[in-house]
């Protein structure tokens, strides 16, 4: 890596559906150019990219790995990334690492819907890229299917490569350049060498998709595909321009890829490692970057400096004396630096565009074992959130749970098995109480009157209030419109505090209320018995009394659901959500895919991802987030009532 000039660089990152061979066309790849000595096997758990115990044991990818090896005189990086979708977060992240990519596609299954949605990805993001058609070595496969497909689904520029070229494939180059579509029409000669100038061009442009295809498991294609990379995919170079912003001005500006450039840099990955701890990856866009030197993250605003500077292999870490345009490099132990910051010469900023990842759709509740648990789980869950940015926790500021968020049940195992594992802290997992809450229907009036005698000085507090319904999250408005002193000023803040103290427990259950005002319009006071706590219980039982004539009801939030599916799933897809009382809005095609758009309960939703699935053979994914809330159907309410008796305020 010391040795290598930017130019001699490449930086590719392989994105697929899961099982499409990605971590075994590394295996071939690495064993190939001599990288190792042997190629491992997911089966045998001894692959260099699956390393963690839950990819031994799942048999598949969960995390980003990164792996380097030379190719004649090339030294060529790997960003390995999972491809199920509750590990969509690395392959996220890697695409933002890298200068091209690989999209494996498995000969046997063809395209799936993660494939579409990563080809979004790339487009969005103006990768270059490959198409490897893998497992080509099994019975039956239907090769020029697959690539009909691919043509039809990605693009018509996607075109087959095979050396030497064919006239179809001059053709396809030719019409890429104008000078050389005029001799190829002319029928004049073009060399082979003027023929690989102009593929490379296209390739790099995003003007043709070349199609390669083999077998990973049986080594077939995979020398080619070093050939083709090293010959044909840019390097940090040749890439199209970077934009970033001038943090102090706010202008655009492109990011100039030379070693001779201000130093800036993109962190793409962070690891937790149980020997060095926290260990940061970067991809250096632009400038060098050696150990014990300094840096500025322009996203946090803070001076960072590093010790060691590692390269990656796997779980492999070797030290290096610098790095420099177009490598991906580790540091340990930052302070202040986390995934998706921007570093740069402080004297020289530039800021990059975040990183965007989706929002968590699965959730599970979490309950420390232990009191030793409960001590430990805050600081181990934040270095979890660290590490990944599509896995959340939030303590329910109305159920008090603490609640974890991933993208689905398989992300949110995989972290509280890492819970048990790197931080000793175990926990309970249960399904979230649904967040429901109570408003009213009508207006409605009452007194609450609070008046006791003890033989000393007694207490004396009466209102009368109005409560009037409000649009579904407006929340709580409390209005004075006493008049001529009935109630003194300063004992009207009391009779609020009454009022949401006891809306806070609701009615008809122990959930609070919400969309509706309180009107004080009228009461009475002692000159001496009055009091702000006497006005506090008035106010409280003057709202009790008026709710229950005001058609107390109970809500629950809503869903908008965005569900992609492929077409020959789609049968089951509304079905199933009018099972769960959702209500399909609408339907838009994607290609060979469905994207169903509905709104569904939350309390129907929680455990979908893992019913997705079922009915998708994991081709299906969905991303959902709150819309508004609506009255719950009178017979579910019936239920959640007897579960959840409302705490009673009875006058002292």
């Amino acid at each position: 890596m010391d040795n290598f000039k930017p130019e001699a660089k490449r930086s590719i990152v392989f994105v697929s559906h899961a099982q499409a061979g990605k971590t075994s066309l590394v295996e071939s790849l690495l064993f190939a150019s001599g990288a190792t000595t042997r190629k491992g096997t997911i089966a045998e758990g001894n692959t260099v990219c699956d390393y963690n115990s839950d990819e031994i044991l799942r048999k598949n990818s969960i995390n980003s790995s990164i792996v380097n090896l030379n190719w004649k005189g090339h030294f060529v990086q790997i960003v390995d990334t999972p491809g199920y979708a509750d590990f969509i977060a690395d392959m996220i992240s890697g695409l933002r690492a890298a200068d091209s990519a690989l999209v494996v596609i498995d000969a046997s299954s063809g395209i799936e819907v993660g494939t579409e949605r990563v080809w979004d990805m790339l487009e969005e993001l103006n990768l270059p890229c490959i198409i490897f058609i893998n497992k080509t070595d099994k019975e039956n496969i239907k090769l020029e299917s697959v690539i009909a497909e691919i043509q039809e689904r990605f693009s018509k520029s996607a075109a087959v490569i095979k050396m030497p070229f064919s006239s179809q494939l001059m053709e396809t180059i030719a019409e890429t350049d104008d000078s050389l579509l005029e001799r190829y029409l002319e029928g004049k000669d073009i060399s082979q060498e003027e023929l690989k100038a102009a593929l490379k061009k296209a390739v790099v442009k995003g003007k043709i998709y070349p199609i390669l295809s083999g077998s990973a498991l049986k080594d077939q294609g995979v020398k080619e595909l070093l050939d083709f990379i090293v010959d044909y995919m840019p390097s940090p170079l040749e890439r199209t321009p970077l934009q970033a912003v001038d943090p102090n001005s706010k202008e655009k500006k492109d990011i100039k890829f030379s070693e001779d450039a201000p130093f800036s840099a993109l962190v793409f990955k962070s690891v937790s490692d149980p020997f060095v701890g926290q260990l940061t990856v970067l991809r250096i866009f632009s400038g060098k970057l050696a150990p014990n030197a300094g840096f500025y993250n322009v996203t946090r605003g803070a001076k960072e400096r590093i010790g060691s500077l590692m390269l990656l292999r796997g779980k492999e870490q070797r030290p290096i004396q610098s790095g420099s345009c177009g490598d991906i490099v580790a540091v340990a132990k930052l302070k202040e630096t986390h995934l998706g910051d921007t570093l740069a010469d402080e004297k020289l900023p530039v800021l990059f565009d975040p990183i965007v990842f989706p929002e968590p759709v699965y959730s599970s509740s979490v309950k420390p074992k232990t009191r030793a648990d409960e001590e430990k789980i805050s600081e181990a869950l934040a270095k979890l959130c660290a590490s990944d940015p599509t896995f959340m926790t939030s303590r329910d500021a109305q159920t008090k749970e603490l609640v974890i968020s991933g993208m689905g049940d398989q992300h949110v195992d995989v972290m509280v098995k890492r819970l048990k594992e790197r931080f000793n802290v175990e926990v309970e997992i249960g399904t979230p109480k649904i967040p429901y809450k109570e408003t009213i229907k009508r207006s409605a009036k009452a007194q609450g009157k609070h008046k006791k005698q003890s033989g000393g000085r007694g207490q004396y507090g009466d209102v009368w209030l109005e409560l009037q319904p409000m649009e579904r999250g407006k929340g709580f408005e409390f209005i004075d419109k006493i008049v001529g002193g009935a109630i003194p000023r300063n004992f009207l803040p009391s009779v609020e505090k009454g009022v949401r103290q006891a809306m806070s427990g609701g009615v008809i259950t122990s959930f609070p209320m919400v969309d509706f005002r309180a009107i004080a319009y009228d009461g009475s006071y002692h000159d001496v018995d009055s009091s702000d706590i006497a006005f506090q219980i008035a106010g409280a039982l003057a709202f009790r009394k008026a709710v229950m004539d005001a058609a107390p009801v109970l809500i629950e939030p809503i869903m908008d659901v965005e569900i992609t599916v492929p077409e020959d799933c789609m049968g089951a897809i509304p079905a199933d959500l009018n099972s769960r009382r959702g209500r399909v809005m609408g339907v838009e095609a994607r290609s060979k895919n469905q994207m169903i758009k509905a709104k569904v309960p939350l309390s129907e939703m929680y455990r979908y991802a893992t019913d997705l699935r079922s009915m998708t053979g994991g081709r299906g994914s969905y991303v959902m987030r709150f819309s508004h809330c609506e009255e719950v159907p009178a017979k579910i309410a019936q239920t959640i009532i007897a579960q959840n008796p409302r705490h009673k305020i009875e006058e002292e």
